[in-house]
């Protein structure tokens, strides 16, 4: 395998589909696959021609994180150094903003399809995510503290608002591994299926949602992406004029005359 064939993607009826490709390492990163990851989202995110976006992993995980073999082989994760080098500092910085910052900030729907582990930095990708579809076998786990790392990739600052800061600190501190069940309970999956049906309901969201009216999607992002940092005031200031500008759109009418039709909408590709 290449460095190229680190990341896959496809893109099929608007649906773009990129699989992180390592499965020999469960998916763990490599720069490769951090630099070829972003340059694949911001493609996705700009390509008019998708309307959402699937993050996967090849073979029986999702994303291990860092590897820690490689690691190992280095003499650890600042490869043997004595200080701390700005350098790189600044191009992990770089990374994790191409990636998890990058997805966090997508401008279309984003589902993560995650078939085994997330852990470590690969969490970060997976909790990025607008929805999240595991199994039985997905498992969740912030995994930094085990490899004495205190944690990167924007993990603690997802986890303490998807499951509040007293969940975050229990599963940043003690590390517990999260099955399907219990990562579904948490509200860190949106849906939990059998391992056979992954793709097929991945596939059924990813279709419906491109589907859907794309603006209208979109805004509804906006709004959620910003909410957390404004007043209610400020909040319904920015919803309104987007509210606005949906009601100008052919979707918009298209979906009021469905519901008086008693009809499926047909929205515009």
């Amino acid at each position: 395998m290449t460095d190229t064939d680190h990341v896959l993607y496809d893109i099929t009826e608007g649906i773009a589909t990129i699989t992180l490709n390592r499965p020999d390492r469960r998916n763990a990163m490599s720069v490769p696959m951090i630099e070829r990851l972003g340059e694949l989202l911001a493609h996705a995110d700009e390509d008019p021609a998708v309307r959402v976006l699937v993050l996967t992993g090849a073979g029986r995980a999702f994303c291990a994180g860092g590897d820690v073999q490689q690691f190992d082989e280095d003499g650890g994760e600042g490869g043997g150094a004595t200080e701390v080098d700005p350098d790189a500092v600044a191009e992990q910085l770089r990374h994790q903003e191409l990636t998890v910052g990058r997805l966090h900030a997508f401008t279309k729907p984003t589902i993560a399809a995650i078939p085994g582990a997330a852990a470590g930095a690969g969490l970060g990708l997976a909790l990025a995510t607008d929805l999240r579809i595991g199994t039985p076998r997905t498992v969740m786990a912030t995994a930094f503290a085990a490899v004495a790392l205190s944690g990167d990739f924007g993990v603690a600052w997802l986890l303490d608002r998807l499951v509040g800061p007293a969940r975050a600190r229990e599963l940043l501190l003690l590390n517990p591994r999260l099955d399907g069940q219990a990562c579904l309970d948490l509200n860190l999956l949106t849906q939990l299926v059998s391992e056979d049906e992954l793709t097929r309901m991945t596939t059924e969201l990813a279709t419906r949602l491109a589907n859907g009216p794309a603006l209208t999607l979109r805004y509804i992002k906006s709004n959620l992406r910003e909410a957390p940092h404004q007043t209610l005031s400020e909040s319904m200031m920015g919803e309104v004029p987007r509210h606005k500008e949906c009601g100008l759109t052919d979707d918009h009418v298209e979906a009021a005359r469905a519901f008086v039709e008693k009809r499926p909408p047909v929205f515009a590709h």
